[in-house]
């Protein structure tokens, strides 16, 4: 939801369209089903679609000095037409001409050029650099809605109308007079019939300006200007406006004098904004990723689609439900649908970041580990809050695990001890503590008699431990973080993995190597996890690759292609039906678990 105009509904108005890391991703508007185009190679940073629909044009960003694609796709086929590449760093804005014979780029701030494509012929037809040496950076760019040969860039102190002259390959511009107004532009409407464009400033007002003597012909509201700054406009048949801000106010404004005549209040900041149609019914798009569809008529806010904005820590699902699965991040944790896809329940504790969390055996809490070093547990169904541990680490707790008898929670902190907490009807108290990690704990497993556990940290070191009788069984030591440790199902092996990208095969009984197997050929491996038979396990990690292996062989048998940022954690769920992985981006995938037997 952090891109601006990222949220796009397609001119046939059954499809919306917006990126995810480096995906993008189109939803059908009423069955939910999603296709994904895949192909860059680094974060999508802005997408377009061609007034009739055939065509979507997507730019991505890269590190400074590369150069960015801007990938042609084919709509109704879904898949990749053309690579243009020409700008360095990061593709800022794009935009279609109206009968789709040109695409127009802009680069961003290290490039700061303006290119126009011939689409037919999929090659540059000229280039340009985007705003005088003494404005600031051209942010924004928009084609008129009648002539393929004129379009708009605008951004920091700067609006310039171009014109595009094909038999010399020139691009011209004309800078517009705001008088004494200095304004940051952050979006560009142009109307149907060309004469006049509006732009929305960061100053909470909106700019009208004639193309043709490249004049501001008005701007408004001149007294109570909206906060944070117009973010996204959208223009109506009636010729009124709907104004986006930054504070996150949908409103409708009086096209003559900019008067506010109903507004709505969403949650986060108005990134974009879309017609269905005629606009008789539009989409609203939050920096707090959430997607709203709201009537013209009745001016109501209906919630379709929300995620976590931050980085997603932990997945777990309930004891024998594939139905049900809970995630955590910063500020929330979230209970999802998983026939339909759909929120539940959200948990929210501001500012504060959970770092893991489980369900109870007997389905009565929800128990979450926190980083102001809080244990809380949740009433599954309403989210109440039922009781908070206080002061349970020093450094944050970073793990948690709950016995199958309900009665004991143990739980990993920052500064690498382990504590094992009585939990009774009304009470909970201390139990034990166990000091050997030097380092945060990572990740605990449970046997399933209650009698031993496995920890894992990042000091390098698994310890398997007696929780009956609270002494260290086993240590096992290797030259690595360990991030994530299962117990095979019949529990007299264990399996690691961490930032040596190597998953190692241990005893239970003492604690010594079996074997070792390469799991990633880049990055750290963060999570996994097993099959309840402990046929196949699954792992995840910097790589951004979902794999499946084979436990006996110790080989690859699948591999799951889509996230774009780090996989923080994953699981199957009970039952094998799917697989779920999370990451550092905020996304949620799910998998179909692929058919081995």
């Amino acid at each position: 939801g952090h891109i601006p105009c990222g949220l796009i509904c397609h001119p046939d108005k059954e499809h919306v369209l917006y990126p995810l890391g480096c995906t993008v991703v189109i939803q059908d508007l009423d069955s939910k089903k999603q296709t994904f185009l895949h192909g860059h190679t680094n974060n999508v940073s802005c997408i377009v679609i061609s007034r009739n629909g055939m065509y979507v044009a997507s730019g991505q960003v890269t590190f400074v000095g590369f150069k960015a694609d801007v990938i042609l796709w084919d709509f109704p086929k879904k898949e990749l037409l053309a690579r243009l590449s020409l700008h360095k760093g990061k593709i800022e804005g794009l935009a279609f001409s109206p009968n789709s014979l040109y695409l127009v780029s802009l680069g961003g701030q290290d490039d700061g050029s303006v290119v126009v494509w011939h689409i037919g012929k999929r090659e540059a037809v000229c280039g340009s650099p985007a705003s005088a040496r003494s404005a600031g950076s051209a942010t924004v760019v928009m084609c008129s809605s009648c002539r393929d040969e004129m379009f708009v860039t605008a951004g920091n102190g700067t609006i310039r109308v171009w014109e595009l002259d094909l038999p010399n390959r020139k691009i011209r511009p004309t800078e517009c007079q705001t008088g004494q107004l200095r304004r940051v532009i952050l979006c560009v409407k142009m109307a149907d019939d060309d004469n006049y464009f509006y732009v929305g400033t960061s100053s909470g007002d909106v700019l009208k300006v004639s193309t043709n003597n490249k004049l501001m012909t008005d701007y408004g509201p001149q007294k109570e200007k909206f906060s944070s700054g117009v973010t996204a406009l959208l223009l109506l048949k009636t010729g009124d406006l709907i104004v986006g801000t930054g504070g996150g106010i949908v409103a409708l404004c009086k096209g003559s004098n900019y008067k506010v005549m109903k507004k709505i209040q969403v949650q986060g900041a108005v990134t974009s904004l879309t017609c269905r149609g005629q606009g008789h019914q539009f989409f609203v798009g939050t920096n707090e990723c959430q997607i709203y569809r709201i009537n013209y008529s009745a001016f109501k806010e209906e919630l379709i689609a929300a995620c976590h904005n931050e980085a997603v820590h932990d997945i777990v699902f309930p004891l024998g439900t594939s139905d049900l699965f809970g995630t955590c991040s910063k500020n929330d944790i979230r209970v999802w649908h998983t026939p339909e896809n759909r929120e539940l329940l959200r948990i929210v504790i501001p500012n504060i970041t959970c770092h893991a969390m489980e369900f109870m055996k007997d389905g009565k809490s929800i128990i979450s580990a926190w980083n102001d070093g809080k244990i809380r547990a949740f009433m599954p169904e309403t989210g109440r809050l039922m009781y908070v541990i206080n002061h349970a680490h020093s450094l944050g707790v970073t793990a948690i695990a709950a016995t199958s008898d309900c009665k004991q929670i143990i739980s990993g902190g920052g500064e690498g001890q382990v504590r094992v907490w009585e939990i009774g009807e009304r009470t909970h108290k201390l139990g034990e503590i166990l000091k050997e990690h030097v380092s945060a704990v990572s990740c605990i497993k449970i046997k399933k008699n209650d009698r031993e556990c496995v920890t894992a940290s990042l000091d390098g070191t698994c310890i398997i431990w007696d929780i009956v009788r609270f002494v260290r069984i086993q240590m096992i030591l290797a030259n690595t973080l360990f991030k994530c440790v299962c117990y095979h199902p019949e529990e007299y092996q264990i399996i690691t993995s961490g930032t040596d990208r190597r998953i190692g095969y241990w005893e239970v009984f003492d604690g010594s190597a079996i074997r070792e197997l390469e799991g990633s050929a880049s990055g750290s491996i963060n999570g996994m996890d097993i099959t309840s038979d402990g046929a196949y396990f699954v792992t995840g990690g910097d790589d951004h690759l979902v794999k499946l292996w084979d436990y006996n062989k110790g080989a690859v048998t699948h591999v799951g292609v889509g996230h774009s940022g780090n996989i923080t954690r994953l699981k199957i769920c009970p039952g094998n039906k799917y697989i779920v992985s999370v990451s550092a981006d905020g996304a949620i995938l799910l998998w179909k678990y692929p058919d081995l037997y």
